[in-house]
This record gives structure tokens, C-alpha cells and sequence, in this order.
């Protein structure tokens, strides 16, 4: 069974253009996109969030998009709570169903957790040992 633990309960990505970009250090991929300073005001129009993902075995940022998502097309279509969300997915992660256009940064640590982003127009998922935001 697949489980979803929502990360982002107190800010978001920008809904129409968030423009997320991947950038690694060493062990360590950081995704930075533009904020959602419509719902949360702590935010300016333009303001960067940044995740940290630590001792990070393997990342992806691809397809599939909001569309894409609606029509059943991602492997977690029928099944996550939501789209456009930050989350923690343990359980059937069901690799073998989404895409393989993985990129391999390290070894496969003991404690990998696997974080799953729904951008806009893209997807991002990594496996890492832990997470942080904002940075």
C-alpha cells in the first residue's frame, strides 16, 4: 500500500510558473522554484524556496504535468491526495509504472526516504536520506 504524508502545510510552489531548477552539492540535490505568494502572504511575488535533500541516492525532474496527472497518466494519479503537493511517499512506490529517466548521485543509503514534488509542468522525485526547507 502507498502512503502520502503532506510536507507543505504552510507554503507551496507558484502555481502557474514556479521554474524549478536542480542544483547538486557533492551527496546533495537542491530544488529552488518560485514560491506561492497568492494563499501565503509571507511571501513576495518572486521570493525562491529552496529543498535540501540530503545524502541523495537518485533524482528525477520530468514529466508528467497537471494534465497529464488529471488524465491518469502518472503512476501515482489514482492515488495521491492531490496535485501540486510536497510529499513523503513510503509503501509501493511503484517505480516500475512512472519514468526512467533517473539520475544517480550516490550510493543507496540505509535510511532512504523518498520526497515527490507536483510542479506545474513537472515532476520531481528523490530518494534521500532526509530533507530541508526553506534554506
Amino acid at each position: 500500500m502507498t502512503r502520502f504524508k503532506k510536507l507543505n502545510l504552510d507554503w507551496n510552489a507558484e502555481p502557474n510558473a514556479p521554474a524549478p531548477q536542480i542544483t547538486r552539492w557533492d551527496l546533495d540535490v537542491v530544488s529552488s522554484f518560485y514560491l506561492n505568494a497568492f494563499i501565503f502572504p509571507k511571501f513576495r511575488e518572486g521570493d525562491v524556496g529552496q529543498l535540501r535533500f540530503r545524502n541523495c541516492w537518485r533524482y528525477r525532474l520530468g514529466s508528467t504535468n497537471d494534465e497529464g496527472w488529471y488524465k491518469g497518466q502518472c503512476r501515482f494519479s489514482k492515488i495521491a491526495p492531490k496535485w501540486g503537493e510536497f510529499y513523503e511517499v513510503s509503501g509501493e512506490l511503484l517505480i516500475d509504472q512512472g519514468p526512467l529517466d533517473w539520475k544517480e548521485v550516490g550510493p543507496i543509503g540505509n535510511s532512504q526516504n523518498h520526497f515527490l514534488f507536483y510542479f506545474r509542468d513537472e515532476t520531481f522525485d528523490c530518494d534521500a536520506e532526509s530533507r530541508a526547507f526553506p534554506s
